[in-house]
């Protein structure tokens, strides 16, 4: 796993380093210009965060039952409770990023 992030990062760093002479021409207002590659990769890491977090939500919540059969009604709410958290907080970010991307 730790390999693979790693791998991804350097791709990531390779790709941005190579796409660095493209972006620096001033041709005026461009789709892929500041404020719009910002809120795009914005927008990228909010969902992945958002996937891996109800990834865990669940998985805990689903181990917490599986050893805690006579509790699970209140995992569950918890569970969901938290969840309609993490949402709320994605669609706060998303709309960050939206009116980033309006704005450029």
């Amino acid at each position: 796993m730790k390999h693979t992030l790693m791998s991804l990062g350097l791709v990531m760093m390779a790709l941005l380093v190579l796409a660095m002479p493209a972006l620096a021409v001033d041709q005026g207002a461009h789709p892929f210009y500041g404020n719009a590659v910002g809120a795009g990769f914005g927008t990228a890491l909010v969902l992945i965060g958002a996937g891996w977090g109800f990834g865990r939500i669940g998985q805990a919540a689903l181990e917490g039952m599986a050893r805690q059969p006579e509790i699970a009604p209140r995992i569950q709410t918890g569970m969901l409770i938290i969840a309609a958290l993490l949402e709320g907080a994605t669609f706060f970010a998303l709309i960050v990023c939206i009116i980033m991307a309006v704005k450029a």
